[in-house]
């Protein structure tokens, strides 16, 4: 699945308007720095994942969640599906194709670090817009705080505190919770997500117990070669 030439377009007019794109990472590898960067994946695919931003790799490969917070991923969903270790780099892209990928704002920031509020909530519309007419699917695994969050932009307080109280909870890793979105034309759809503590190298305090808190996930949400669609 794609994005339409409307939602490019306005991927790209929106991207315009900002400042803080990693402009010289894009150049580098000869990126435009208005291309949004979106995995999506074959629209009724069972499972995604909801992350914060793409890195220097993503905008290297044009490809969500291939750095190395991604590769950690990649690797949990090789050995799930295929029950051994990922044997190369291209192996890790082929095993997103069992997968939808979206994040909350799909431009590099420069120095990595997570995009202001204002900046989610320029391209909020938006990015509902494709996570709710691009996908069937309703399992969606969150990608840190930032990408859960994301989820109460635009929502009442009552929303908002239940969203936040939620990832204070000690079982925020091992429980789940609904939301429903809609969009700017009026369209709904109930998700619901399944949040892992962000998968960077620097966060230290879970990265270590990241793939075992990924591997409980895809237990719990039954993932293997002959459930991948709906």
């Amino acid at each position: 699945m794609s994005l339409t030439q409307p939602q490019q377009k306005r991927f790209k007019a929106l991207a315009a308007e900002i400042e803080g794109i990693d402009v010289d990472v894009y150049e580098r590898f000869e990126r435009d720095p208005l291309e949004p960067i979106i995995g999506l994946g074959k629209p009724n695919l069972r499972v995604g994942f909801f992350g914060r931003d793409p890195g220097r790799e993503e905008v290297r490969f044009q490809e969500p969640f291939i750095g190395a917070g991604g590769q950690l991923v990649r690797k949990a969903l090789y050995e799930r599906l295929y029950g051994e270790k990922m044997p190369d780099f291209e192996a890790s892209r082929a095993v997103g194709e069992h997968f939808f990928w979206i994040n909350t704002v799909p431009y590099k920031p420069v120095g990595n670090k997570a995009w202001s509020m204002k900046v989610k909530r320029h391209f909020h519309d938006l990015m509902n817009e494709v996570l709710i007419s691009c996908w069937e699917g309703e399992s969606l695994i969150t990608l840190g705080r930032e990408a859960f969050l994301w989820f109460g932009i635009g929502r009442s307080k009552e929303e908002r505190d239940r969203l936040e109280a939620f990832w204070k909870s000690d079982e925020r890793f091992e429980s789940s919770i609904e939301v429903t979105l809609e969009d700017e034309r009026g369209e709904a759809r109930t998700f619901r997500l399944y949040p892992l503590p962000h998968p960077s190298p620097l966060n230290q305090t879970w990265y270590a117990r990241f793939p075992e808190l990924l591997k409980n996930r895809l237990e719990q949400l039954d993932v293997h070669l002959d459930n991948l669609a709906i």
